[in-house]
C-alpha cells in the first residue's frame, strides 16, 4: 500500500511524457522566476502608449514569420499593440495540428485561464494553449500539452528563449492580477494579408485558413476581441449572437468593408500573375534574429507612429537558447514551391512525363492523319511525346531532385508493334533525311551533273550483272550522251 503513491506519481509522470512538449507539472516546486517583474522598459512602453500592468491582454502568433504580439486593451476598450516577440521555434509544418505526435503546433483561437498558467514548467515558464478546443475535437483532432513556453526546443509548441518567456508570463500575471479572468490567444500559420491569402489560395488547408482569416478581420477591423462559436466543423466569429452559437452572425459594418477590400486585392492580385505557392519546412523554423540575421520585422497594425522596428536584433541575439531542437532541419531553411489549382508541384511537369499505356498509343494510331499531312505528323507526334505530363495522382517530395522525364512510349520495349504503331510513319515510311554536307571535303567537290537516261540504263544493267565486264567507252556514244541534254531540255513532257 505504501507504494500506491509512487505508482500514482510514475503515472502522472508517464502520462505528461506523452505530450508534445514533456511539460512539468502544475503544481509543487519552490521557484520563483513565476514572480519575475515585467523588465522596466516595458513598463516604460506601456506609460508612453497609455497602458497599464493590468490592463486586459490578447496575443497573437503568427508561424512563417516566426513572431508573436501582445495586445493590450486600454480604457477606449479598443486593442492597441505593446510588443513583438520573436519566436524561437515552432516544429511541423504550416497547418494545423490533427493529432497527436505530428510535431504541428495548433492554429486557431483558444482561451487561456489563470490555471493553464504553469510556474513549474520544464521549459522554465509556460502556459497551455488548450489544444484541443471544442473546434479541434469537432474535427477529430488530437493531442494535448501544447504549450506556449522558454527555451528553443519545439515538439509542437511555440518556444520563446527563458528571458521572452519570462515577461510574457509576467504580462499576463499581472492582467489576470487587474480582474481579467482569461485572455484569448489566436494562432495563424501568416499574417492574414492579401499577398498572402493570394499566394497561399491552393493550399490544402487554404479553406481552413480562410476562416481564420474571419476571425483576424474582426480584431483588425474593430480592435475588439472577437467572440468564437462553433458551428459544425467552422469557427463563427462575432459579438454575443457569435458566443451563443449562431452560424450566422452578424457583421459589423467595418469588418464586411475590410473584408471586400481585402476580396478585391487578392483578387487583383491574382489577375496579375501572383503565382500560388506553398512553403516547405524540414521541421518548423525560427526567427532569424536568432540566426544573428537582421530582420526587418515591424508592426503588422497601428498607426504610422507603430510601425517601427519591432524588436532590436542585438538584444535577442544574447539570449541563452538552451537546447534547440532538430538544429539541422533550419540549416535548408523554408522553401516555396509553386503549385497548380490542385495544390500539386508545378515542378512535376518538368520532372517526370508518364508514358502512354498499350491502348493510349493504339488510339493514337487508329485516328490516322490526313495524307497531305503524313509528312508532317510523325515530328510532331514525337514533339509531343517529349512534353512533360503531370500524373493526376501522384506526389512529390520538393526537397528530392526531380525525375528526369522520360520520352519513350510505354511497352515499347515489350511490344514492338505498339511502339510502330505511334512512330510507324518516322520509321521505313518516310524518306530519309539527307546526309549534311561536311565543309571540309565535300564542298571541294565539284557538282556532278544529273545522270542521262542513256547512263541510268547502263548503272542498272551493271548492278544486274556484276560479274560482266562492261564495254569500252565509244565515242559515238559519248557524243549521242553530250547531245541527250539538248533534246531532255526541248522535250520537258519527257523529263
Amino acid at each position: 500500500m505504501a507504494l500506491r503513491p509512487l505508482a500514482v506519481a510514475s503515472l502522472i509522470a508517464f502520462a505528461l511524457s506523452l505530450g508534445a512538449c514533456q511539460d512539468g507539472t502544475f503544481g509543487g516546486g519552490g521557484s520563483t522566476r513565476h514572480l519575475t517583474p515585467i523588465p522596466p522598459k516595458t513598463l516604460a512602453l506601456m506609460q508612453t502608449k497609455g497602458m497599464s500592468q493590468g490592463d486586459p491582454i490578447l496575443i497573437r502568433a503568427y508561424k512563417k514569420e516566426a513572431e508573436m504580439e501582445v495586445w493590450k486593451r486600454g480604457a477606449s476598450g479598443q486593442y492597441a499593440l505593446l510588443k513583438t516577440f520573436p519566436i524561437c521555434r515552432w516544429s511541423g509544418q504550416l497547418g494545423p495540428k490533427t493529432k497527436q505526435g505530428d510535431r504541428q503546433a495548433p492554429e486557431g483561437f483558444y482561451t487561456i485561464t489563470p490555471g493553464q498558467m504553469n510556474p513549474n514548467s520544464a521549459y522554465y515558464l509556460s502556459f497551455d494553449t488548450g489544444y484541443p478546443n471544442a473546434f479541434d475535437r469537432a474535427n477529430g483532432r488530437t493531442g494535448n500539452y501544447i504549450m506556449v513556453h522558454g527555451t528553443c526546443s519545439s515538439a509542437g509548441c511555440f518556444a520563446m528563449t527563458d528571458e521572452s518567456m519570462a515577461e510574457i508570463y509576467a504580462v499576463a500575471r499581472e492582467a489576470f492580477a487587474g480582474g481579467q479572468r482569461a485572455f484569448q490567444f489566436q494562432s495563424y500559420p501568416f499574417r492574414m494579408t492579401a499577398q498572402n491569402v493570394a499566394k497561399f489560395r491552393n493550399d490544402p488547408n487554404a479553406p481552413f485558413w480562410k476562416n481564420l482569416k474571419e476571425g483576424s478581420d474582426y480584431f483588425e477591423a474593430l480592435r475588439e476581441e472577437p467572440k468564437v462559436g462553433q458551428c459544425g466543423n467552422r469557427y463563427v466569429f462575432g459579438g454575443a449572437d457569435a458566443a451563443a452559437g449562431s452560424c450566422s452572425p452578424k457583421v459589423d459594418t467595418l469588418v464586411a468593408e475590410k473584408r471586400e477590400k481585402d476580396n478585391q486585392e487578392i483578387a487583383a492580385l491574382i489577375a496579375k500573375g501572383t503565382a500560388a505557392t506553398r512553403v516547405v519546412y524540414d521541421d518548423g523554423d525560427q526567427n532569424p534574429v536568432f540566426r544573428g540575421q537582421t530582420t526587418g520585422a515591424i508592426a503588422s497594425l497601428g498607426s504610422q507612429s507603430e510601425q517601427e522596428l519591432a524588436y532590436a536584433p542585438k538584444d535577442y541575439a544574447r539570449h541563452n537558447l538552451g537546447d534547440v531542437s532538430r538544429p539541422e532541419s533550419l540549416a535548408a531553411g523554408p522553401r516555396e514551391v509553386e503549385v497548380d489549382a490542385k495544390g500539386r508541384p508545378v515542378m512535376m511537369a518538368a520532372a517526370e512525363a508518364p508514358i502512354p499505356t498499350k491502348a493510349a498509343a493504339a488510339a493514337l494510331a487508329r485516328k490516322g492523319t490526313p495524307k497531305d499531312e503524313k509528312k508532317t505528323a510523325a515530328p510532331t507526334l514525337m514533339a509531343k511525346q517529349a512534353e512533360p505530363i503531370v500524373e493526376p495522382n501522384k506526389s512529390i517530395e520538393p526537397s528530392k531532385p526531380a525525375a528526369p522525364a522520360r520520352v519513350t512510349v510505354a511497352d515499347a520495349d515489350g511490344d514492338p508493334s505498339a511502339y510502330q504503331k505511334v512512330f510507324g510513319t518516322l520509321f521505313g515510311k518516310a524518306a530519309p533525311a539527307p546526309t549534311p554536307a561536311t565543309p571540309a571535303v565535300d564542298a571541294a567537290l565539284p557538282a556532278q551533273p544529273e545522270p542521262t537516261p542513256v547512263q541510268a540504263a547502263r548503272n542498272a544493267h551493271a548492278a544486274a550483272h556484276p560479274a560482266r565486264k562492261a564495254p569500252a567507252p565509244v565515242v559515238k556514244s559519248a557524243k549521242v550522251e553530250a547531245k541527250a541534254p539538248e533534246k531532255r531540255a526541248a522535250d520537258p513532257a519527257k523529263n
